[in-house]
Formats: structure tokens, sequence, C-alpha cells
């Protein structure tokens, strides 16, 4: 059975816990959990790492509320970690508690487990509260025979469910899912190498960090063609990112974990704060940031130009242009806003052409990112050796106009970028370009000039298909609802960047006079 067909027959079965007031997102979370236990079941691995009687199938033979509170059990036991529990493979008694000879014994029996999977299992705990419905859950699973030696097998299983995640709950768990179409786009044209630092800022579910891995290891034969030393670097020095929401956090260590990669550079914190500094010098970014407000200007004190920004999108942008080392690469999703808001927006995209060669930018079709603003685009840029004078021309691919109606209905696909990973050539610094395509195509390139005498507002368009027409096309309610949400948000960005500024300009009082 192929991946696609488990992951078909496993989100069938959320409609099930859906009675039991489990959302979409506690659904993988629950999933990841129980798929964890049975892939240790399926690879051999629970002898000596999880204790008897707390495998997969003493859950698979346990009934009704036993089976539930075994569960929960083993939830805790793979959430505690050896180093707060004492030396060697015999872990004791957690702090505040006072544990039976008997606990004593089942924990002895255990062989301490990869930090990582104790990050995964922190604090962890089932939303299940109806026996039969873990019941249900559980022999679905233990029916799926999908062991295999592919290390790649579960992970894709995993990502599967994550995509699914994802198209149900654009509002959710859209907010932080690319499109693993764009993430296998994005990856193919920046040409990630062995010995490359990658980092995203804004890590999600970790797909731009997965699928990188994946491109190094098709062009290395699984990495054997590396040296020990490369090869080292590969699995624990190569990725770093940051996520900034528990829930999340978990589903990208679970991931990675199932794709055989190192979290000891990924960590949860908020990048905008100085915990962002800690991601270090990158030779390649890829990131799709957070849109809309941000709740706060960034607490960086090295944010010098959108320090008083309090959206996301501006402060993660400097961010990148700050983190890539000379010469290192990047391709960032961001809404149009960043591309012709005025004020700390304009001096924004004029540190990004000076300090970068901004060569590429790729006006996205509408209704992908709903949820994180209606109008989206990818910038691509080389970061200079000096920070001044680095742009001399920007190209535009215009994948907006004129395009299909994208929805939940209507999914994007890899050939709708086909002609513009054409025109945008095999090397990944933009050196290579297709022939302009004048006012009728979608491909055309603008001077450095030409921008400046736009306001460097590089929101571009020559196309003419009103892309409102897109939007009355939607049918489905959810995209819909989604569509207005993003212009909302989008508003709301606006309204706060022009009243941080109306603050900044505002005259100072005059001191009182003297008595």
């Amino acid at each position: 059975m192929n991946a696609n067909t488990i992951v078909n027959k496993l989100w069938r079965l959320c409609a099930v816990l859906r009675k039991d007031g489990i959302t979409y997102q506690q659904y993988v979370t629950e999933l990841t959990y129980l798929l964890f236990m049975k892939m240790m079941a399926e690879r051999n691995r629970e002898t000596g790492s999880i204790p008897a009687g707390y495998r997969w199938q003493d859950l698979v033979n346990a009934n009704g509320v036993a089976k539930l509170e075994l569960y929960r059990s083993a939830l805790v036991i793979f959430g505690t970690s050896s180093t707060r529990l004492g030396e060697g493979d015999k872990l004791l008694t957690p702090p505040g508690e006072k544990a039976s000879k008997e606990e004593k014994q089942i924990y002895a029996d255990a062989r301490p487990l990869p930090d990582m999977v104790f990050s995964i299992f922190d604090n962890a705990s089932t939303f299940i509260r109806e026996p039969q419905n873990l019941t249900t859950l559980v022999t679905a699973i233990d029916e799926l025979h999908w062991f295999s030696e592919e290390r790649d097998q579960f992970g894709d299983l995993y990502e599967g469910l994550l995509q699914k995640n994802a198209e149900e709950t654009k509002r959710g768990a859209g907010q932080y899912f690319t499109p693993r179409v764009l993430i296998d786009v994005l990856v193919k044209l920046m040409k990630p190498i062995p010995g490359d630092v990658i980092q995203d800022p804004a890590a999600g579910t970790g797909g731009f960090l997965i699928a990188a891995d994946k491109a190094m290891r098709r062009a290395t034969d699984d990495y054997f063609t590396l040296g020990e030393k490369e090869q080292a670097f590969q699995k624990h020095q190569a990725f770093h990112g940051m996520e900034n929401v528990p829930g999340t956090l978990r589903l990208l260590l679970m991931n990675l974990y199932l794709h055989d990669l190192d979290s000891d550079h990924v960590h949860l914190g908020d990048t905008l704060s100085d915990k962002g500094k800690t991601l270090g010098k990158a030779d390649l970014i890829l990131t799709n940031p957070p849109f809309g407000p941000a709740g706060g200007a960034p607490t960086r004190d090295d944010l010098t130009v959108t320090a008083s920004v309090s959206s996301y999108q501006l402060p993660f942008v400097e961010h990148c242009i700050r983190s890539l080392k000379p010469g290192g690469r990047a391709a960032i999703v961001v809404p149009d806003n960043v591309l012709f808001e005025d004020g700390r927006g304009r001096q924004l995209r004029q540190m990004l052409m000076n300090w970068c060669d901004l060569h590429t930018i790729l006006r996205l079709p509408t209704g992908i990112f709903y949820a994180q603003g209606v109008k989206t685009n990818v910038i691509f840029l080389t970061r200079g050796k000096t920070e001044k004078g680095n742009t001399d021309e920007v190209w535009v691919y215009d994948l907006r106009a004129q395009m299909p109606k994208f929805g939940k209905t209507n999914q994007l696909t890899e050939d709708h970028f086909r002609d513009f990973e054409t025109a945008f050539g095999t090397d990944a610094y933009g050196k290579e370009r297709g022939e302009d395509q004048g006012e009728e195509g979608r491909w055309r390139c603008f001077t450095r000039e030409e921008i400046e005498a736009r306001g460097d507002n590089l929101d571009i368009s020559w196309l003419r298909e009103a892309e409102e027409e897109a939007e009355a096309g939607l049918s489905e309610p959810e995209d819909i609802a989604a569509a207005i949400l993003g212009h909302l948000q989008a508003a709301i960005s606006e309204i706060e960047t022009l009243s941080a500024e109306l603050e900044e300009t505002a005259p100072t009082e005059a001191p009182a006079a003297a008595e």
C-alpha cells in the first residue's frame, strides 16, 4: 500500500475523532504519537528503548479504559528526559513524584531515547476522551502494513498528513504550511549543495529544510559520495530553523526525525526577538514568513530599518538580508505590501537592493496563501560583498494575471511553473536569464533606474486581467471566507504601519516656559 493510499485512509478517520471535539491539527498531533509507536515496532527498535508493557502491541491488545490509560502513561514515559532523571540507562524517579517499586522496574527496562524524541513528546497529552475512538484509531493504524527499509516511507506518510491538514484548515494549518509544489520549485531553482548552511527562520513543519535535504541526497547518492566529515556536517550542522508556535514545533521535530535530520539547530523561539540572532549566518535561506500584524515591533536591536514596524513581513525580510553570508542566496515568500508599502517599506526595499542583488520577483497566483494575505510573491536575492549598488536590474515573472482560479477545488501544480523555470534559467544566482517577453509576455526586465523612477515601488504588473475576477470565480465558502480574511489582514497591516510612521513624525511638544 503506497503512502498516498495510507494518508487518505487515515485522514478519513478524522471524521470519527471530530465527534470527540478534536480539531484537524490535534488529530495530526495524535497521529504523531501513534505513528511513532507503530514505527518503533515495525523497525524493531522497541527493545531497549521503550519499557515492556508500553509498546505498540501492548496498546493494541489493551481494551476499553485500560487502553486509554496505557496510552496516556506511554506519552508521559516518552516525554521523560533522561537528563533530569539520572545517569546511565536506569531512569530514576521524576522530581516531585514518588515512584513505586514496579514503576522503577518499568523505567529500568528502558534505554533513554534520543533527545529529539523527548522534545517531540515534551508535555505530551492526548486529546482523546472516549476509549472507543482510540480503539478505532489504533486498530486502523495496526492494520496498515507499510514496513519498508526506505528511509522516506514514514516521512512521506507524515508529510502527506500535514498537507491534508493544511488543505482542510487554511486559517489554521495553512498559516504555516507552504504548498509542497512551491517548495519543490524554489529548492530546484536555488540549488542547495552539500556544505551549505541552510536556514528557515519561520520553519513551520519543516518543508523547506526537508526538501533541500532530499535534493542534496539525490545529487550525492544519499550522501554516499561525500566524505565522512562532510556527511556528519549534513546530518548535524547543515540545517537551522526557528518556529514560534509550540504545537507546530512538535510537528516540525517529528517531520525532521522521520526524515533522519538532526534538530540540534532547530529551536522554539521568536525570530524577531534576540533569540533570532542565534540562527547565525547562512549560505541559503528558504522561507515563507508569517504575514500580518505581529502584536508589537521587533525586540531585536539589529533590525534597525524595521525596528518600529509591528507586522511580521518587513522585519523578517530584514532578518534574511542580515543573516545571509556575502554571496549567500535566498528565496522568500512575501505579501504584496512588501513591494509597495511606503515609509519603512521603501527604506527596506532600498536596503534590499543596495545590500543584495534582487534579481528576480515571481508574482504568485491568487488563492494559495489566503490565510496570510491574498496576493503573494517570491523574491530571489543574493547578498553582495558590499552594502551599496548590488542590484542593477530586476526580472519580474507574472504568474498571477490571466491564470486559473486557484482554491481548494483547483490546486496549484508543478506544470504551472514550467515556463517560469525556463525563464529563470539554471543559475541559482540569477545570472542566466530567458529573453524579455515584452508587454505581451509574462517575463520582463526592469533596470534599477526604472525602479527608482517608480519611487522604488516593486509591485510591477503589466498584463491586464483584473485580479478581482479570480476571486469572483471562487465557489467554496472556505475559499471566499479566506479571501475576505486576507484583505482584512492586509488592511490592518497598512493601518498599523501608517500609525507607526505618524507617531515617528509627530512634532515633539515644546517644553513649558519657566515661571
